[in-house]
């Protein structure tokens, strides 16, 4: 055992790249289902509004509780958590694949995400424990950690194409389940065991969390049909309202809250969740309406509508993986942030120029790859900026709160733009011209959200000191006992 209460790792390598799939893993459940969709929409009576709610039942749930989560693996240990939530996702898959109704699906869609909300938490603080120590090995770690969850979310289009036309869309979901056992196998032999600590459980706060971000997102996605006016959707939004406002009381008033609001006074902690927050808000709508544009405008089926995305996956991870880190260390994070947000600002509104005749050439690839390049330019460093902002024994709290950024900006960007779409058009298939007027308005969209987290980036991140190495090395000593207990 070494002086930090953690038993020395050798399998290091192997267990960077567990902590790697299972960040590929729970990032290509959100979009995987994707390019299932419309065989989804047919087989159990979806409407095209409802439709986005396959993908919301599951960031919903994933973002509410990944609080939650992180709270629990500091109270229980993150090995422990990680392999719980390697089962729970696996139990979600089996139900989602083998649903026959709407409701089911939602369900076992929900369940997944909760899953996903015990495993991303815990898969950060075991990197931090295992990787902390060494900054030049944390920097290359948190490169494969960031490249698997923008090409996990990419290339989940590419695998959920494939597995649609030639298989069944149930495989889209019943996919995880060899890989959740491989990863509860393995999990014991490669990560570091963790004890358990006292301390409560805030379950009312994650319970007004979540509510409040479902909430939200249901009031948004019914916009369009209820009406924006309408009693319904202004309740709705006042009780999302009540709810994340009572979450902040009650995380003011407890003793051991869910999330320390204290914490957001750490210089840059508050500014990066931001701009992960809106870079999802930018960056998910995008692929969930280029795949329909590719679907129902375009025509092409399964298949050669997730292999038109594979580019952007190809980019994203070479990018993050080779260049990303060399940047971050030349200019820093925050140049790389704003430049990335700019960038994909730019990629969507060139797809907001997509024609109901045009082609994968000339309107998708050119602006996707723009897109790519944004996106890889801008999620580590805002990743790493929002993490290592945080005291050190703090790690769990920190990596749950941006988690939780990059997923509730994915359910509320995606839930807004789906409400401007219809309003612009796309409630009605087999009119390509309004499909297109629609999903142009969408691109459109996004792209502002995008040039607001450039221009917030801008204003609100501060440059850090250098630090001396050895100050980086001893807070990173300091970090390992932190987890260990």
């Amino acid at each position: 055992m070494s002086a930090s209460g953690i038993s020395p790792n050798p399998s290091r390598g192997k267990a960077r790249w567990l902590i790697a799939a299972a960040q590929f893993m729970v990032i290509m459940d959100t979009s995987i289902i994707g390019v299932a969709l419309p065989k989804m929409q047919g087989a159990l009576g979806f409407t095209q509004e409802n439709l986005s709610w396959v993908f919301n039942a599951y960031v919903v749930a994933f973002g509410g509780l990944l609080l939650l989560g992180g709270r629990l693996a500091d109270l229980f240990g993150a090995r422990r958590l990680f392999s719980t939530g390697w089962a729970v996702l696996a139990v979600g898959s089996l139900g989602a694949g083998l649903a026959g109704n709407v409701t089911i699906e939602l369900i076992s869609r929900a369940v997944q995400g909760a899953g996903a909300a015990l495993i991303a938490p815990a898969a950060l603080t075991l990197l931090m424990m295992l990787f902390g120590h060494d900054p030049k090995e944390l920097t290359r770690a948190f490169a494969l950690y960031g490249a698997a969850a923008p090409a996990g979310g990419t290339a989940g289009v590419f695998l959920g194409g494939a597995i649609t036309q030639y298989i069944s869309w149930p495989w889209v979901f019943f996919i995880n389940i060899p890989v959740a056992l491989v990863a509860l196998v393995a999990t014991p032999k490669l990560m570091p065991a963790t004890g358990r600590r006292s301390g409560q459980i805030d379950l009312l706060g994650a319970l007004t969390v979540t509510l409040g971000v479902a909430a939200a997102v249901y009031a948004i996605v019914r916009a369009p049909e209820a009406g924006w006016g309408s009693a319904s959707t202004l309740l709705t939004l006042a009780a999302a309202v009540v709810l994340i406002a009572l979450f902040l009381v009650i995380q003011s008033k407890r003793r051991e809250p869910l999330m320390r609001l204290d914490i957001f006074k750490a210089p840059n902690l508050a500014a990066a969740n931001v701009a992960q927050f809106l870079l999802a808000a930018a960056w998910v709508p995008m692929w969930f309406f280029l795949n329909l544009y590719l679907q129902q405008v375009l025509g092409l089926s399964a298949f050669p509508s997730g292999a038109a995305l594979l580019p952007m996956t190809v980019a994203i991870m070479l990018i993050m993986i080779t260049t990303a880190p060399r940047l971050i260390a030349r200019f820093g994070p925050k140049p790389l942030i704003v430049v990335g947000l700019l960038l994909l600002a730019v990629g969507l509104f060139w797809l907001s120029l997509v024609r109901a005749d045009g082609n994968f050439w000339v309107d998708v690839l050119p602006a996707s790859l723009v897109s790519a390049i944004g996106m890889a330019l801008a999620f580590i460093p805002s990743l790493g900026t929002a993490i290592s902002s945080a005291r050190p024994e703090e790690g769990g709290l920190a990596s749950g709160i941006v988690n939780t950024s990059y997923q509730v900006g994915s359910a509320l960007g995606l839930a807004a733009m789906t409400a401007l779409a219809a309003a612009k058009g796309a409630g009605h298939l087999g009119d390509v011209k309004a499909l297109t007027s629609g999903f142009s308005a969408a691109f459109t969209g996004a792209a502002v959200i995008a040039v607001v987290g450039g221009v917030l980036a801008i204003a609100l991140l501060r440059t850090p000191k250098p630090q001396p190495q050895a100050a980086v090395a001893e807070a990173a000593e300091v970090a390992e006992p932190a987890h260990s207990v």
